[in-house]
């Protein structure tokens, strides 16, 4: 979910800037113990978790999909959380975003299952195959090695000496 995007993302972000959006509360959630700081403290807890799994276990790391009462992935909910993220600093974002460079691929398995704010999908038909195989269907599966991509895509843009 969008947590997974602020830990493998290209900056750091104050925990305001995207928890607020994520849970739609006010910042001044932070500052009083209420249901939402509840909600804060266990989004900062899981952010944590992915954290240190993405650190120390990479290998390890499973996003939370919405599983339907048969055991069917929806992988839909997980990425829009990530993509909403991602908006959030688009410009930073913005050196994958293009659909032709090889950095794009990364991307992919994340915004093949990502609408836009008029619900259509966000990769044009042509950007949802890789040859002639349809890429949607098991692209989920795809997720965490790509989650662990982009952190290892950022990590020296983020984390510079000195900086």
């Amino acid at each position: 979910m969008a947590v997974a995007a602020v830990v493998a993302g290209p900056v750091s972000m104050a925990s305001e800037e995207w928890v607020c959006p994520l849970l739609g509360v006010d910042p001044d959630a932070f500052n009083h113990d209420t249901e939402e700081f509840s909600a804060i403290a266990a989004t900062l807890m899981r952010h944590n978790a992915i954290s240190e799994t993405l650190s120390t276990r990479p290998e390890s790391f499973e996003p939370l999909f919405v599983r339907s009462p048969d055991g069917e992935v929806d992988p839909q909910p997980w990425c829009m959380g990530f993509y909403a993220v991602m908006k959030l600093r688009l410009l930073v974002w913005s050196r994958l975003l293009p659909p032709n460079g090889t950095e794009h691929l990364m991307l992919r398995p994340i915004l093949v299952h990502c609408i836009d704010d008029a619900g259509r999908p966000l990769l044009p038909p042509a950007r949802r195959t890789l040859g002639t195989q349809p890429i949607i269907q098991n692209a989920w599966r795809n997720i965490p090695a790509t989650v662990e991509a982009l952190r290892q895509f950022w990590m020296p843009i983020r984390f510079k000496r000195g900086a």
